[in-house]
């Protein structure tokens, strides 16, 4: 076969143009990739469905399809020969820093990178001559390499597209990847090391018709896999789901509304289902208000630090950045000596690492610091809290903790005020303002875990959400904005004041930012650490974990700074539900954390502005987190990425099993499971209960596309509950409604 590519590739170009030309590559690689979902890489991990490409079938079909396509234990011998020598090349080129020497000419482009390099790679052309010499005559570029291979594979016109795709769910990981850098990843790359989802598909089909001349018996071994496959674990899922709906429903029907009346204070948490615990607890803790809301609050912006120049974006990446806010500390009396101290710290780290991934000098920094690190180590090991301590008190001889703020300056005034209404209507918060109004992002803590992006909040795209609390308060706590707002309808009291503030998920700790101390501070510090203790005693339980109140919250606190805990937080195992409706709706319930709460009011949407947004934005969100822990408990191998302890970083964007496996792009086994063998998280697809009139709804749904695809297809449940008199009602599949009674 070599014979004869080599024989095409000796004439001239005419005959590649004319197929380049017949083959129209540009929908077929579009349409291939459609079967792949978007995987994030571990600086910001993002919950994603992983059958996302196949949300336009009913769940039914496309667990059948994803059954065939992505959870077959066996690949043909010679296709798991093409992906460990795809695999080799695809490290280099995407490493992020990890890899002692970078792969030179990434900056021409994975396909122009790889066809340079290609031929001082043994394992491919196993130094036959004719192997070689078509190996450097390879296509300029990306299309007509895959025009070239599609015709010496001799795949039909009818299977390339079907062909392709298996070779993309063949290594569906690094597929995902690509998916990510092409379609999502923004300009974070742009001068880095460019990739399309032609250059990817380009080399898959080289290296394959290099080692396996006859993977056109790929398309029968599919065939044999889709006619074998007959598992259709919906049936468990919806006796799940029922034992859960209908109840819920039920409860939520009979919660009455309370009196209007102006708290102590109010705080506005994000929707995440960790937040519903803990605000119960402080709610009980004294006299406050909680609301939900979306953990960006509402700013498409993107954040960057003023001394380290680094910046990312902190909102949902279903949103792009609109604005570039920059932070910077907070000034004060011996600022300039703080600010040194602080610049100080990153530079000491910058040479750790440094240091530490070079070629040569790790061996010297192990010589030099071993009986140090030796020690660190088995103080982080046997005593971990007293090595916090430690680490804590040696960062603030380097720096002092220092409140930072924002600069408004990259949102201009129109649009802060377009923000600060937008916001505080969405949640329904428009009167009975109290004294002070807490903004609290949420953000988690854990040590030696490759996952800890994605225990934080992904309405800020997997970052903490502080920082956009922070630009919030400081846009509501302006007077000019105010005087926007009462032309608007809405009239916050001079002697209202909003704080940001930083919810610890792992530990329940909040932190305040920028205020000043007072009594009423003193007493809310108080009420935050009484829910912090009780929040503690109840996850415990929920761990099956007897304990006092006195040792839950330093357990709690141990876990996040244990370096062998596998489970420091259970993150959103167990979600099912996503609310939207007043607090007084689920205030007196214990929803167990499993729901995610947004606050809404009907009565001040009469154009149901705010209900399309949460339908279409947050719910989304939540139905991605959702389907990431439904399908990593389904399948932890195919759909999570299988236990941490067999588990490796690569180029610090992702986990392989082993040193050479495919990207694994869902949750680890310890995230779902309680055990090896024993399942914590429940499986359940998101049910979305709307407290509105129906006649709300209908025309939302009509006019929205993604949902529509999602309730028809059985992706989410939507329910609502009429105020008017607590009717419960369920949509059907053809977006008809059934009463529940």
């Amino acid at each position: 076969m070599q014979t004869i590519l080599l024989a095409q590739q000796e004439k001239n170009s005419k005959p590649i143009l004319n197929n380049l030309a017949a083959i129209n590559i540009p929908p077929l690689v579009k349409g291939s990739f459609n079967i792949i979902a978007p995987f994030w890489p571990l600086k910001n991990l993002i919950a994603v469905n992983p059958l996302q490409g196949l949300e336009d079938m009913p769940i039914e079909e496309a667990l059948k399809t994803g059954s065939a396509y992505f959870q077959q234990r066996e690949l043909p011998k010679n296709m798991e020969t093409v992906n460990r020598q795809t695999i080799k090349w695809l490290q280099v080129y995407f490493d992020q820093g990890q890899a002692t020497l970078a792969m030179p000419l990434r900056r021409a482009g994975l396909y122009a990178a790889w066809r340079k390099l290609a031929i001082y790679d043994v394992k491919l052309h196993d130094n036959d001559d004719q192997k070689k010499k078509w190996l450097k005559l390879l296509p300029n570029t990306a299309e007509q390499a895959i025009v070239e291979c599609l015709l010496n594979l001799d795949i039909g016109h009818e299977d390339r597209e079907i062909f392709l795709k298996l070779l993309l769910t063949s290594l569906p990981g690094w597929s995902s990847y690509i998916k990510y850098r092409t379609e999502w990843a923004g300009l974070d790359f742009a001068d880095q090391h460019p990739v399309t989802q032609a250059d990817y598909l380009a080399i898959r089909l080289i290296i394959t018709s290099l080692l396996w001349p006859e993977a056109k018996a790929l398309l029968e071994w599919h065939k044999k896999a889709q006619a074998e496959t007959k598992i259709n674990p919906l049936e468990q899922i919806q006796k799940t789901e029922n034992n859960y709906r209908l109840a819920l429903l039920e409860k939520l029907s009979a919660q009455p509304l309370q009196a209007l009346h102006t708290p102590e204070a109010q705080w506005v948490f994000c929707i995440d289902v960790r937040s519903e615990p803990f605000r119960r607890a402080l709610e009980a803790a004294g006299d406050y208000q909680t609301f939900g809301f979306a953990g960006f609050f509402g700013l498409p912006v993107q954040i960057t630090d003023s001394i380290t120049g680094e910046s990312y974006a902190s909102c949902p990446v279903l949103l792009s950045p609109k604005h570039d806010v920059k932070e910077s500390l907070c000034t004060h009396e011996g600022y300039e000596q703080d600010r040194k101290g602080y610049q100080r710290l990153i530079n000491l780290k910058r040479l750790y690492q440094s240091l530490k991934y070079t070629f040569t000098t790790p061996f010297a920094l192990v010589e030099s610091l071993g009986i140090i690190s030796g020690a660190c180590l088995g103080l982080r090991t046997l005593a971990p809290s007293v090595a916090a301590k430690i680490k804590l008190t040696l960062m603030g001889m380097l720096r002092k903790p220092m409140d930072v703020k924002p600069s408004l300056d990259g949102i201009m005034f129109a649009e802060q005020c377009v923000y600060a209404e937008g916001a505080l209507r969405m949640i329904g918060l428009t009167h009975h303002f109290a004294p002070l109004v807490v903004l609290c992002g949420h953000g988690s803590t854990t040590q030696n875990n490759a996952y800890a992006t994605g225990l934080d909040c992904g309405a800020c795209g997997g970052r903490h959400g502080a920082p956009n609390a922070r630009i919030l308060a400081a846009i509501l706590n302006c007077l000019e904005v105010r005087k926007q707002l009462i032309k608007k309808g809405i009239h916050i009291p001079k002697n209202t004041h909003f704080i940001a503030a930083l919810h610890n998920t792992t530990t329940d700790e909040v932190t305040l930012y920028n205020h000043q101390e007072s009594a009423d501070i003193e007493k809310l510090k108080k009420s935050l650490e009484k829910a912090k203790v009780t929040n503690s005693l109840v996850r415990l339980h929920q761990m099956q974990k007897s304990t006092t109140a006195a040792k839950a919250a330093s357990y709690t606190r141990l876990r996040s700074q244990d370096w062998a805990q596998v489970r420091p937080e259970w993150g959103l195992a167990r979600n099912a539900a996503f609310i939207v409706a007043p607090r007084d709706l689920t205030a007196s319930l214990n929803l167990e954390g499993r729901c995610f709460l947004h606050s809404y009011d009907h009565a001040a949407d009469p154009e149901t502005k705010f209900l399309t947004t949460i339908l279409t934005a947050p719910m989304i969100v939540a139905q991605w987190i959702n389907a990431q822990y439904l399908f990593s408990t389904l399948d932890n191998v195919a759909y999570g990425s299988g236990s941490k302890i067999t588990q490796n970083i690569t180029g610090k964007i992702g986990i392989m099993q082993g040193n050479a496996s495919d990207l694994m792009t869902g949750l680890p086994l310890q995230s779902v499971y309680s055990s090896d063998t024993e399942v914590y998280h429940e499986l359940q697809r998101l049910m979305t209960v709307v407290y509105a009139p129906r006649k709300m709804l209908d025309p939302i749904i009509s006019s929205q596309p993604i949902l529509q695809k999602l309730f028809r297809n059985g992706w989410v449940q939507l329910a609502c509950i009429e105020p008017e008199n607590r009717t419960t009602y369920l949509l059907n599949r053809d977006l008809t409604w059934k009463n529940t009674d």
